[in-house]
């Protein structure tokens, strides 16, 4: 039984290829190891059931996850799932490369990531080259959903929430500055709190604030994440993450914008991984 893993730092999906059939999809929460140890991680997969079922069963296991990106870090992955599943031989690579796989395929691309966090890479059809992005929530993640969280709260402390945008924040969240603090300063996991308000926007996707943080998120995350690549006119961009999914309208425009081609925007990777491990266990 083979098993894949796509993970931010929010989120984690698995799912299972055995004799050449995928099965169901599950979830436990994300493992990025800039901000998990061993013990989180072992917490977290022994809280999933069903992985906990097939756990004496997997012999492959192929992890890619945000923060996953220095052999350090990927050996904190690395030694918590042969931990849980003993029998499995494990390899654990960065997010982008699972981008890079479910939308360019076999194909040279630019993938890009648009869910808690935000990169992008040029991948040449086979492997992921080195890129300056993925700076992390402080110092990057344009156009994600830390980003879009923080610009929410920040202009609700400014004072500058514009109504309707302020009556549907007011009614939905309770926020101040100590709130804040204690959340973003003073305990771990800031990013994923952050970027748990862009459902928020999500949830307000006609909302004329709303609409317009989300193109200047998005023109902040083309100027400095794909523009800067020499030959971005030439190859499609394609994008993966539910920020890039639900407001595909306004990424597709400030593309075109850029005269960028935007290909494939997929909410999920981890089926386009599955099948492209499915197509290998056949083949061999």
């Amino acid at each position: 039984m083979i098993l894949v893993a796509d993970s931010g730092s929010t989120k984690c999906d698995w799912i299972t290829i055995d004799q050449g059939v995928i099965g169901e999809k599950s979830s436990t929460v994300g493992f990025n190891p800039y901000f998990c140890d061993e013990s989180f991680i072992l917490n977290g997969l022994s809280s999933n059931s069903s992985l906990v079922a097939i756990k004496g069963k997997v012999k492959e296991i192929h992890f890619y996850g945000a923060g996953c990106s220095s052999p350090e870090r990927n050996d904190i992955v690395r030694h918590a799932l042969q931990k849980f599943f003993p029998e499995a031989d494990v390899e654990v690579e960065h997010d982008v490369l699972a981008s890079a796989i479910a939308t360019c395929g076999n194909h040279p691309g630019l993938a890009c990531i648009l869910g808690t966090g935000s990169n992008s890479c040029y991948y040449d059809g086979k492997i992921v080259h080195d890129s300056n992005f993925g700076l992390g929530y402080i110092m990057g993640d344009e156009g994600s959903g830390s980003y879009f969280g923080k610009k929410l709260i920040t202009h609700y402390l400014y004072g500058i929430l514009p109504e309707p945008t302020l009556s549907a924040f007011q009614s939905r969240y309770l926020m101040n500055k100590e709130i804040m603090i204690e959340h973003v300063y003073a305990s771990p996991g800031a990013n994923v709190w952050l970027a748990s308000f862009a459902k928020f926007f999500t949830e307000h996707p006609n909302d004329v604030w709303v609409r317009k943080m989300v193109q200047k998120g998005f023109e902040e995350f083309f100027d400095l994440a794909v523009i800067n690549y020499p030959d971005y006119r030439k190859l499609e961009v394609h994008f993966v993450g539910s920020i890039a999914f639900y407001f595909e309208d306004i990424l597709r425009a400030v593309g075109a914008s850029r005269e960028a081609k935007v290909g494939r925007i997929v909410r999920q990777p981890i089926l386009g991984l599955a099948e492209f491990f499915k197509a290998k266990s056949i083949a061999s």
